[in-house]
């Protein structure tokens, strides 16, 4: 209702700081995730090493267990590093995520070899090769990742609530779980907001989404 926008927007700005919260949280997962996630995906895809296939079983292994698995553990290594309690603490295991390093894999390999190693005889480093051939002829698989891994960061509702001590650093998504249904109106206010960072991302991606996704079937 009118009355609701105006009450996010105007009378309650906290609501929108939650917004921004999630918002800032989801690019630096995205960028970091995209950045890790090429470089562990060319050395996985187009470099040979003792021990690579049992270390890319790993990889599976860790993208295939369910986050609630792996969410003592990580406490404990954040707390360790003096992290819990800041936005690093959900930054870093989403940057790391095995899933980002599986995806690209599987796109990278299908990239032929034979253009990489004309690359390296014009004199080509690894980095120029990865993000000046690899990354662009493979651009539908990084906005693929890219839109997934935005997904899971918008939405992460567990890992605020344990690692964040302080709710003003909640995102939307942790926001939402907590509304009552006193105010329809800024709870289906709110609800668009989270809503439409999603809608757009595949609106105006879906045909490289749909890209992506098949290129990891090849």
């Amino acid at each position: 209702s009118l009355q609701g926008w105006k009450e996010v927007f105007w009378n309650r700005p906290h609501y929108l700081a939650k917004f921004w919260n999630s918002m800032g949280l989801a690019a630096a997962i995205v960028i970091g995730q995209i950045l890790i996630s090429c470089l562990a995906g060319y050395g996985f895809s187009k470099f040979r090493f003792r021990g690579k296939e049992a270390l890319f079983f790993l990889v599976i292994l860790l993208m295939m267990m369910p986050y609630q698995v792996t969410l003592v553990s990580n406490y404990l290594m954040l707390d360790k590093l003096d992290l819990v309690g800041s936005k690093w603490s959900l930054i870093l295991p989403g940057v790391f995520s095995p899933f980002g390093v599986f995806l690209l894999r599987q796109v990278f390999d299908t990239c032929p070899n034979e253009l990489l190693e004309a690359a390296r005889l014009d004199g080509a480093g690894n980095l120029r090769i990865l993000f000046s051939i690899l990354v662009p002829r493979c651009r539908a698989g990084v906005i693929s990742l890219g839109i997934l891994s935005f997904i899971d960061a918008w939405n992460m509702v567990e890992q605020p609530i344990v690692y964040l001590k302080s709710g003003y650093d909640y995102p939307l998504s942790v926001f939402l779980t907590r509304m009552d249904g006193q105010n329809l109106g800024v709870l289906c206010t709110c609800g668009v907001l989270a809503a439409l960072p999603v809608v757009l991302l595949f609106l105006y991606y879906d045909q490289e989404l749909t890209e992506g996704v098949t290129m990891t079937q090849l």
